[in-house]
């Protein structure tokens, strides 16, 4: 049986069943694990599985972002209290980046007593709430404005990012996994690449419910990321998996 033949037959057990264990799809094709292994990758980025341990389950796909107005209800106290914690990551006369979402303006609330910051965002609630309530410098970064979600997004603003050295940028992610930070919004792809590549250090801050879902657009691996902060709704077999990567994850609440 060929590649495309195996994935075929992946596909079509995983949208029956749902999830499907490694030791079933090698009895059934008759092949090896490792061969198995090597089939759910490559299907794996191609966005149409995901894996788990021990099997393979279909994908969750995020096929549009929710608004700003919608986020804003959703899961208010595990953003609290990442943002809680990720304010403890912050030294004294830093530069800081605050990707837009509500996890990073929960961050940003945590931030209006410090005057020794320098904060940059395309948030602009974010830029609002800190130019309204705190004594930080503020830069905006300016670019394309995306309506729905209060931020600018695009080849300016990345470019506007690309003249700074950050400290610290915490990033935001609509859906996130093990393979690394996704977006239905191909125009975020440059502003988070961007900021991740100015920064000396890169922090992840997205609540658990996000976990191990995708979209269109892979905007950053997770390999990129030095932290990551989520919520302790996070499931064990997603804290086993991400304790072997590279980067550092920190429990929330």
């Amino acid at each position: 049986m060929i590649p495309v033949e195996r994935h075929q037959q992946i596909l079509a057990l995983v949208a029956e069943r749902g999830v499907v264990s490694i030791a079933e799809l090698t009895e059934r094709l008759g092949v090896s694990h490792m061969t198995i292994r090597r089939d759910v990758q490559k299907l794996e980025e191609q966005g149409a599985v995901l894996s788990v341990s021990g099997g393979v389950r279909s994908a969750d796909r995020l096929a549009a972002e929710p608004s700003h107005l919608a986020k804003t209800s959703m899961y208010s106290n595990e953003k609290m209290a990442i943002g809680q914690l990720a304010a403890r990551h912050i030294p004294r006369n830093s530069c800081i980046y605050l990707d837009a979402g509500t996890t990073t303006l929960a961050l940003a609330r945590e931030l209006l007593d410090r005057e020794d910051l320098l904060v940059v965002t395309n948030d602009f609630v974010i830029a609002r709430l800190l130019m309204e309530s705190s004594n930080c410098k503020l830069i905006h970064t300016g670019g394309t404005v995306c309506r729905e979600n209060r931020s600018s997004i695009g080849a300016a603003a990345a470019r506007s990012l690309r003249q700074l050295a950050i400290d610290i940028a915490f990033i935001s992610a609509s859906c996130w996994g093990p393979r690394g930070l996704f977006t239905p919004d191909e125009e975020k792809v440059p502003v988070k690449q961007a900021a991740s590549d100015v920064s000396s250090k890169r922090i992840l801050l997205s609540d658990s419910s996000k976990y191990n879902k995708i979209a269109t657009h892979l905007a950053l691996p997770l390999e990129r990321i030095d932290t990551l902060i989520t919520d302790n709704e996070l499931s064990k077999a997603a804290r086993e998996t991400l304790s072997l990567g590279s980067w550092e994850l920190q429990i929330a609440g």
